[in-house]
């Protein structure tokens, strides 16, 4: 979780209700910290706010010691400031991934003064949904569709991306879409799976025991999924759309090789404060080219 968290209102003494003697925080710390938790006094804040009774933090800490994530713990994720739900199996959203987020609103914006309708934008492999929201909150208007190939991602997509008026789809990649978006798409926001097959067992066990492999393994080099997403994107943006990936500083010339062969001009871009790299890709708008023989 992000240190914006650390506004969340503080209880000064351990609540009080229940038939389970209360845990106070003191405890609630020293176990996280026992556990492993390197933030084990931020954590424990965020979970004793969270609890509405004494017996249910001691399920949340629990929860917690034996390894689960944070996020599925308290139900829900930080994300650019929106309190996304975050239910158990689901793909939680990282921080880096607000990169990705703040390009594609820059753009998204452009793409509206430049249409002058509202901003066509797609989340795929949407998880939890939380860009897709975040997209939703920063553009003043949008037209916006999600997917994803998990049936627990898609359950709690749908309830964060209802309020918006997107739309969340189930099936993989680009089948489930609407046919009626191809061509028309502004923003095509895929965070896709990009860690080497043989690297899954290497992340974090709150990665790899609770979230479903499908949105972690990449194939061998980690860019399978990314390939089947360039190879197919230029039919669905529409002239000057872009499509945006996350990947890693070491995958990006491989990703780029893709962008290009798929006729997409790419683009990397690095965020050192986020340790995050994205890689851009835009379909070019043959409209906007001087014709033949134009100084």
């Amino acid at each position: 979780m992000s240190s914006s968290q650390k506004s969340l209102p503080e209880q000064s003494s351990p609540l009080a209700l229940g038939p389970c003697a209360p845990l106070p925080r003191p405890t609630v710390v020293a176990r996280l910290r026992a556990a492993g938790c390197v933030f084990a006094e931020d954590e424990a804040e965020l979970l004793v706010s969270a609890a509405r009774t004494p017996d249910e933090l001691a399920v949340m800490v629990e929860q917690r010691v034996i390894g689960l994530p944070l996020e599925h713990v308290v139900g829900w994720a930080e994300f650019r400031g929106l309190r996304v739900a975050v239910d158990p199996g689901v793909f939680v959203p990282r921080r880096r991934t607000e990169f990705l987020v703040g390009r594609a609103v820059d753009l998204g914006r452009r793409a509206a003064k430049r249409t002058r309708r509202p901003t066509v934008a797609v989340d795929l492999c949407c998880g939890s949904g939380a860009v897709g929201a975040a997209l939703a909150a920063d553009l003043e208007r949008v037209e916006l569709y999600a997917a994803d190939i998990e049936p627990a991602a898609v359950r709690c997509a749908r309830r964060n991306v209802a309020a918006t008026g997107g739309a969340v789809y189930q099936g993989d990649l680009f089948d489930p879409l609407p046919a009626a978006l191809r061509g028309r798409i502004d923003i095509l926001v895929a965070n896709v799976p990009y860690v080497p097959s043989d690297e899954v067992g290497l992340l974090p066990p709150e990665a790899r025991d609770h979230e479903p492999l499908v949105a972690l393994d990449g194939g061998a080099d980690g860019l399978d999924v990314l390939r089947r997403v360039t190879a197919t994107a230029p039919r669905w943006l529409a002239p000057g759309g872009h499509l945006l990936v996350e990947t890693s500083e070491r995958q990006a010339p491989r990703a780029v090789e893709a962008f290009t062969r798929n006729g997409l001009l790419a683009r990397v871009e690095t965020s050192d404060e986020l340790y995050a790299t994205i890689v851009i890709g835009t379909r070019p708008d043959r409209r906007q080219e001087p014709s033949p023989g134009t100084p």
